[in-house]
């Protein structure tokens, strides 16, 4: 019951954000990118740091989310793994071709 509860909470609160238009970065990306600033020192943080924090995953599924990827709200999403890392295969190309140049904070 107690993990029950816990998944439709952590349900709940991605949906709130969502909703509530929590935009990765703020701003959108500069003419000819896919990626902000901002996603790409988070992106590059998450990839160096070892306790990444609640910001740079909510980065994380914001750039997953612009590369195609969209999470069922079902548990048995038929697609799952397969859409998750095409998507993370795009987003790792973008941050490799328009993030070379942004150091990790």
């Amino acid at each position: 019951m107690v993990d029950r509860t816990a998944k439709r909470l952590s349900l709940l609160l991605a949906l709130a954000c969502l909703i509530s238009g929590c935009v990765v970065g703020g701003m959108p990306p500069p003419p000819g990118r896919h990626l902000t600033d901002v996603e790409c020192r988070d992106l590059a943080a998450l990839k160096t740091n070892k306790s990444p924090t609640m910001a740079e995953h909510q980065v994380e599924l914001g750039a997953l989310r612009k590369a195609g990827y969209d999470p069922s709200p079902f548990w048995d999403d038929p697609y799952y793994p397969e859409d998750l890392q095409r998507a993370q295969r795009i987003v790792d190309y973008w941050f490799q071709t328009e993030c070379a140049h942004t150091p990790p904070r």
